[in-house]
């Protein structure tokens, strides 16, 4: 017989047993001890049918292939551009990968992408010594705008509760703030909109609060109480 003894979303502490039996499978901070689940650090409870994990609540980025992140270019080469997103290493930008574009070698890659500017990419590769490459081909990725948005650093941890289930949180941030919000895992989010302000508050009420429940009733109260989100409703 098997036994669940937290809910979603709890918050736990190392050594503390979640489970109990085989019915349940150990996924990331989770550790099994003979037929306990037991957790190894501390983090928010995500149960997933019968996957249990942890969803650490500090830590720094660990970059991982397929990644969405948001960058800043710190130089510009002869053979693409060097990137910031907030890791240990900076990452590196191919002029084949920035572009479906035919570039000659002679070109001045500034007219793509320059110095302080800031681009919504997507990790391609990682080698030995964490060498990171970016690309620009997929979809969803662009240069961000100079003259208008904001640029808010969370904890990266925090980034699947900011999207939410399915992107249920991300979703209700962008309806009812009018705003288009551009969410990388490296902790760095893009909100460009009719009401910044109150999509960043609910944002860094997102990274406060995101261990305790009732955390969608209190983002939707904060957002539902402006008169002028619902203009465009």
């Amino acid at each position: 017989m098997s036994n669940l003894f937290v809910k979603d979303k709890q918050l736990v502490l190392p050594g503390e047993i979640v489970a109990e039996g085989m019915d349940y499978l150990p996924a990331y901070g989770i550790f099994r001890d003979n037929d306990q689940l037991v957790a190894s650090k501390v983090g928010l409870v995500s149960i997933d049918n019968r996957l249990i994990k942890l969803i650490p609540l500090t830590g720094t980025y660990t970059p991982k292939v397929n990644d969405t992140v948001i960058g800043r270019i710190v130089n510009v080469g002869f053979s693409g551009w060097t990137v910031d997103f907030g890791f240990s290493n900076l990452a590196q930008l191919p002029v084949r990968d920035a572009t479906h574009e035919f570039v000659d070698r002679r070109s001045d890659l500034t007219q793509y992408f320059d110095f302080d500017d800031l681009i919504v990419t997507k990790i391609s590769n990682m080698s030995k010594g964490n060498l990171v490459d970016l690309t620009m081909k997929s979809p969803g990725l662009f240069k961000l705008s100079k003259e208008k948005g904001r640029l808010v650093d969370i904890t990266p941890s925090k980034v699947p509760r900011v999207i939410g289930k399915q992107g249920s949180m991300i979703s209700m941030i962008k309806r009812l703030t009018n705003c288009k919000l551009s969410v990388g895992q490296n902790g760095k989010i893009w909100i460009e909109g009719e009401n910044e302000e109150l999509a960043i508050k609910a944002i860094e009420l997102i990274e406060k609060e995101s261990h305790l429940p009732g955390l969608t009733e209190k983002i939707e109260k904060l957002l539902g109480g402006n008169d002028v989100l619902h203009k465009k409703e």
